[in-house]
């Protein structure tokens, strides 16, 4: 899952994506609004955390150009916590949801995985897809039971299909929601990723799709 944050504060930008980081998700900085609405505005990201009090442009109009524009990923808006009246202006303006500083990582990393698991349609932190069982809280994956023990790109690629499990999802897309911005992107690299969570789960587990992609799907119990 790939995320966007928008803050000027680069002591906190950088704690935020160091959080984040330590949690599974890929990560990009954004400093300013303008920055940041460019980034929003043209990359696929799964969700996004916006500061208001933003240089060149506010994070009110910022998000105000996304919606109008019909970008619909989750925003987190980070708030002063004695302005509620930005509160109220950043959800009529399309926020998710919002977070006053200052704050504990803890409770921001729970509202984002909210966020996630509602745009997905996940009701619960769990999400299972036959004998396989993500732990989103806890970035923990188990096959019957068992732990099964990956890499960080490896758990974000399986993570990406299970919160999207039954769609086809194409090597671009994935590529698109693994890699920050500044990585050496390689599609290619998908199909190594794939084999080897084949290999520690379940072969049958991640269907490829010919000429499409990859989907994740339940095994026919018959």
């Amino acid at each position: 899952m790939r995320l966007l944050v928008v803050e000027d504060d680069k002591d906190l930008a950088r704690q935020l994506r160091g959080a984040l980081g330590d949690a599974g998700y890929a990560v990009d900085l954004a400093h300013d609004g303008e920055e940041g609405h460019f980034l929003g505005d043209t990359e696929p990201y799964d969700a996004v955390i916006l500061d208001l009090g933003l240089p060149e442009l506010d994070g009110i109009t910022v998000l105000q150009r996304w919606r109008e524009a019909g970008r619909v990923m989750p925003v987190l808006i980070l708030t002063a916590r004695d302005r509620w009246s930005d509160k109220v202006s950043g959800i009529d303006a399309g926020a998710d949801d919002y977070l006053a500083k200052p704050f504990h990582m803890e409770e921001m990393l729970a509202r984002i995985r909210a966020l996630l698991r509602r745009a997905a349609g996940h009701a619960s932190n769990e999400i299972q897809c036959g004998p396989l069982r993500l732990d989103i809280a806890a970035a923990k994956v188990s096959l019957d039971g068992q732990a099964v023990s990956l890499t960080a790109l490896e758990f974000r690629l399986l993570s990406y299909l299970m919160h999207h499990q039954g769609k086809v999802i194409s090597r671009t897309e994935l590529v698109e929601h693994l890699y920050e911005q500044d990585f050496d992107k390689d599609s290619n690299t998908i199909e190594v990723f794939v084999g080897r969570l084949r290999r520690k789960t379940r072969a049958e587990l991640i269907e490829t799709v010919r000429g499409l992609g990859y989907r994740l799907a339940v095994p026919d119990a018959g």
